[in-house]
């Protein structure tokens, strides 16, 4: 037999086909435990703030500069996360994470005073990213593009689950049962993170997860920074940045003062609490139900709704309560719950965007999206001041809607070139 005929009887590699691998579905339950874990330790100190404040001494403003520690560093870690994940693999990079996000809240626990706290909180940034950005890079190699949107939507709802448990557990369960001692509360919940990173560990011991990291690991690959060079030369993903920048933008702006801007149209704390917890509930639902739609095809038209949407439930969050007022925080928890996710389903499958850059591009987005989430706040914390009221950040907010609609526009016709 000729060598010409040896290599026409060589069957190439066969690639690991995710929908013939019941496992999948177990691991995406490990990506939503991990993902719960990130929301359980970013919202375990908003119920305890008053207590560290007081333990340690510090100012709300101190307190405030704590709380903003770890999207800084978020942003500064995100893209060489995103490289990391690439290099060593999802499985080994998700545990990691969970690691660094146990260490967080323990060391929040020990700590003595306010540098110490500020760099506790810190810690997280470096997790975080590892979390953000390799959930969807494995739910890609996990699902094809028709279950891809449905898988997202379920592991988006952990971190949403988390800051629940924490919102509601903390002062009604926890902080009596530890003798009103916040410390042992942040060691109880660094405890159950730590649980959980066992947790997936033995997930990831499966052979299937195995196998499918070898898979990863032969696509071939280029230096990082060539790639960084050569996703920021695509027009789709520079267009994809903006969007997250101005997702985030609406977010964390909108959500930060939610109960403020509710207060602000005459409710009492207590009837802030409970009308801000709509967007939460409904956002839950919603991110199970929406990305499930955004097929390929469908992607572009149901963010366009969602900008839309949000723009609008920015205008009707200035109504006094009643139904208007009700229909815009159930609007904007769709809009809240969602955008973030169909963003990445659609960053995940832009024209030119090699597999083994998934990682890299995921880092970018949430590298963009974190200057967002930054900048939201303190825009609608700096204009209220100004302004005396909130209508003008909420008009701000629907114009922020409004430009992200053109830009998904232009998106649109460059996919379609």
């Amino acid at each position: 037999m000729t060598d010409a005929a040896d290599r026409d009887h060589v069957k190439p590699p066969q690639r690991l086909k995710p929908e013939v691998s019941p496992y999948r579905w177990t691991m995406l339950g490990g990506v939503w435990l991990l993902y719960f874990c990130f929301g359980l330790i970013v919202t375990s100190m908003a119920p305890l703030v008053q207590p560290i404040a007081d333990d340690l001494g510090l100012s709300h403003s101190a307190m405030g500069g704590v709380l903003g520690a770890w999207p800084l560093v978020y942003i500064a870690s995100a893209i060489p996360c995103g490289a990391f994940l690439d290099r060593v693999g999802a499985r080994r990079a998700l545990f990691l994470a969970v690691l660094i996000i146990a260490a967080s809240g323990a060391l929040r626990g020990l700590a003595p005073g306010h540098l110490s706290l500020f760099l506790a909180v810190g810690v997280f940034g470096l997790g975080g990213p590892l979390i953000s950005v390799g959930a969807p890079k494995l739910i890609a190699l996990l699902f094809e593009s028709r279950e891809r949107g449905l898988a997202m939507g379920i592991y988006i709802t952990g971190p949403a689950l988390g800051g629940v448990l924490a919102l509601s557990l903390t002062n009604s369960v926890l902080m009596p049962l530890f003798d009103q001692d916040w410390r042992v509360v942040l060691f109880a919940y660094a405890g159950f993170v730590g649980a959980c990173s066992l947790a997936w560990l033995a997930i990831c011991a499966h052979p299937s997860a195995r196998a499918l990291e070898r898979q990863a690991a032969a696509e071939p690959r280029q230096p990082q920074f060539q790639v960084f060079a050569e996703l920021l030369r695509l027009p789709a993903v520079q267009i994809v940045l903006l969007l997250g920048i101005g997702s985030f933008f609406f977010n964390h702006g909108i959500g930060s003062w939610l109960p403020e801007i509710l207060r602000s149209g005459g409710m009492s704390a207590a009837a802030a609490g409970y009308w801000a917890s709509i967007p939460t509930a409904v956002g839950i639902a919603a991110a199970l139900i929406i990305p499930r739609l955004a097929s390929p095809e469908r992607r572009v038209p149901i963010l366009l709704a969602l900008f839309l949407s949000a723009g609008a439930a920015a205008l009707l969050l200035q109504n006094p309560p009643g139904p208007l007022l009700a229909g815009g925080l159930m609007i904007q928890g769709v809009a809240r719950s969602t955008m973030m996710t169909v963003a990445i389903l659609v960053l995940m499958e832009t024209r030119g965007l090699a597999a083994q850059s998934r990682g890299l591009a995921g880092g970018l987005f949430f590298t963009a999206a974190e200057i967002g989430g930054v900048l939201g706040p303190l825009c609608v914390g700096a204009l209220s001041d100004a302004t005396g009221s909130f209508a003008a950040p909420l008009y701000l907010m629907t114009g922020v809607c409004l430009v992200m609609a053109l830009l998904l526009a232009r998106l649109w016709r460059l996919e379609r070139a």
